[in-house]
Order: structure tokens, then C-alpha cells, then sequence
């Protein structure tokens, strides 16, 4: 998750099929070994996975506790916008520095699946010039660094059993590119709440209260800003017609990026709703759970099934009870679930 941004990504949203527990388990299992031999083929191109369950899979998958505050993703119906809720079960954020690397994971990993998994979206998203989205203007600027983003992404004490896990939204947002390049570029900074060329954030006085700036701007009970992790990217298709963000947040709890998505679509004391959302439309929004690191390198067990068998102390987490290596299985390394 706390990584460097990469030129290129690929979101692959999946629902399971009934019956295809245990192959989804498997592929989950061994989704760590494929990245890392994937990776050593172009070692430098920054090849990570990050995983994320879906709140109605999690008690189909896994047996045990679940992450305290894993919900499914909750409809906004605003005076004029929406953010629906769409089915997710699996989210696979696979990024690089090339695409063709995005690419081959994720085909390998859903033909994998095939019956077992169905995918409900896939976006292929990409840098654009330094950083911007499609409307223009640099994306990400006010994400956290260093220990703030551990503090505001990764789960701590509060949950012992998934702290260093997260939680992320994601959703895919539709751009009205004729009616935005309608707008002067002067309006266009009033509606987004920054300078387009040098990317400054409008001083008070003239920042409107319902930019993109001011509506997300979520105050804890001692007055500080609470932050989540952004990864957004931009993807389109010319053919199409079709040209987006794809917003993904990560966070500590999920609360902070709901009370943002709040004030945007339902608004706030000052604004009726966030002004980018009249050239922006949301199309899909789902919420999951990353486990923490090691948690894929030792599923816990199915539900229903016997907890597993007692390890000799002493004995690695990765070697089989029978101390068989198993050249050429796939089992995991401790770093399945976070971006290295």
C-alpha cells in the first residue's frame, strides 16, 4: 500500500462464485510466489499486489475473526448525485513501472479462477504527465508521507488481530470532458479548489465551500485533519468515449473516506454537494479489507473446517507438516498483501 506511485496499474474486481471458495483460497494462497516470479524476470519495475476481501466473502473464505470495521459499501443517494454500491468480493491493485507486467499477473491470477471467480471490473489505469488526472489538474498532492501515512492508512492496536492491515474504497468515476473544457480554466480552479498549472490550493477567501478541496476536508475531535492514502489513476478509452479516474483509498478505518464520500454526495452545512460531482459521475464503489502481511501466507481455516494440525515448535510457518519442500509449489512469501 505505502509504496512509490508506479507509471502503471491494473484493478481487477471480483465476485466469487458459489463453490469456488476453496479455489479463490488457493489462488489467494499462492498469489505472493507469482508476484515474486514475475517480478525476478524484470527485477527494478516495482511489481506489487495488493488484496482485498469483500465483507460477504470474508465469512465464505475464512473461518476466525474478521476485521473489525469491514462493512459492506454503504449507497450515498444525494439531492442530484449518487454513489452506488456494486458487488466485490476480490480486489487485485496490481501495479508497475510497465503494464505489460499488470497485465500478465493479473491474466495469469483470473484464469486461475475461471469458474471459481468472476470479474466485475477491470480498469487499466496510467500516469498521466506529472501526476495529473484527465481534468487536468495533479492528483494525490495532499497524501500523507512517512509516519503519517502508516498512521492514516495502516490499521494499528485498536484491531491486534489485522493491525498493519487497511482498509480501502475504491470507486470509478466517469468524466463529462465536453462540459469540464466548457469551463474557463479560472472555474475550473473554483471547482476543483487548487491552481490548475501550478497546483497551489486557493487561499481562503476565495476557495468556495463546495470545492473538491474544501468538501474533503475531514476534522478529527482535536480540530486536526484526518487523512486516508489516495492510489488514484487515470484511465479512458478513445474509441469509447470513455475517460475516468479511478479513485482508491486506503485507510486505517474506513470511516474517514465514508465521511469524505458524506460531504461530497449528501453535503455539508456550507455546500449541497461537492461541485466536481456535476463532471463526474460514480459508477462503481466497493469496500474491502487488506490483511495484514503473513496473513495469505497462512490462510486460516475454511469455515467449517478443523482448525489445522499442531506445528512442532521451531518448525518455519512455509514448510509443510511432512517437511516436504514442495519444489515448485506456491506457496507465499510474508508480503502478499502490501505494496513493497
Amino acid at each position: 500500500m505505502i509504496s512509490e506511485t508506479t507509471r502503471a496499474a491494473v484493478f481487477v474486481v471480483l465476485t466469487v462464485a458459489p463453490g469456488g471458495e476453496q479455489a479463490v483460497r488457493e489462488a489467494l494462497g499462492g498469489l505472493a510466489a507469482l508476484v515474486r516470479s514475475l517480478g525476478f524476470r524484470k527485477p527494478g519495475e516495482k511489481l506489487s499486489c495488493v488484496t482485498g476481501i469483500g465483507s460477504a466473502a470474508w465469512d465464505r473464505l475464512f473461518a476466525g475473526p474478521r476485521p473489525a470495521e469491514l462493512h459492506p459499501f454503504r449507497e450515498l443517494r444525494g439531492a442530484r448525485h449518487t454513489a452506488p454500491a456494486t458487488p466485490g468480493d476480490v480486489l487485485l491493485h496490481i501495479r508497475a513501472q510497465r503494464l505489460d507486467l499488470c497485465f500478465e499477473l493479473a491474466s495469469i491470477v483470473t484464469r486461475r479462477l475461471a469458474g471459481a471467480a468472476r470479474v466485475v471490473d477491470e480498469t487499466h489505469g496510467f500516469t498521466y504527465f506529472d501526476q495529473r488526472d484527465l481534468l487536468g489538474f495533479v492528483d494525490g498532492t495532499e497524501n500523507p508521507v512517512g509516519r503519517a501515512a502508516v498512521s492514516a492508512a495502516l490499521i494499528g492496536e485498536e484491531d491486534p488481530e489485522f493491525a498493519g492491515g487497511s482498509y480501502v474504497v475504491v470507486q470509478k468515476y466517469l468524466h463529462d470532458l465536453d462540459a469540464w473544457d466548457g469551463l474557463t480554466v479560472e472555474e475550473q480552479q473554483h471547482v476543483v479548489g487548487r491552481t490548475k498549472l501550478e497546483d497551489i490550493e486557493l487561499p481562503e477567501g476565495v476557495q468556495r465551500p463546495d470545492s473538491h478541496v474544501a468538501v474533503n476536508q475531514v476534522l478529527g475531535a482535536d480540530g486536526e485533519e484526518r487523512q486516508i492514502l489516495r492510489a488514484n489513476m487515470p484511465f479512458g478509452s478513445v474509441a469509447d468515449g470513455r475517460f475516468g479516474t479511478y479513485f482508491i483509498g486506503y485507510g486505517r478505518t474506513p470511516e474517514v473516506t465514508e465521511q469524505m464520500l458524506r460531504n461530497m454526495f449528501l453535503g455539508t452545512d456550507e455546500a449541497p454537494h461537492d461541485r466536481i460531482l456535476d463532471f463526474s459521475t460514480a459508477v462503481t464503489g466497493s469496500l474491502f479489507a487488506v490483511p495484514p502481511a503473513g496473513f495469505l501466507d497462512a490462510l486460516p481455516p475454511a469455515p467449517g473446517a478443523e482448525a489445522p494440525e499442531a506445528r512442532p515448535a521451531g518448525q518455519p510457518a512455509d514448510v509443510p507438516l511432512d517437511s516436504s519442500l514442495r519444489i515448485g509449489s506456491l506457496k507465499p512469501v510474508p508480503t502478499s498483501t502490501k505494496a513493497e
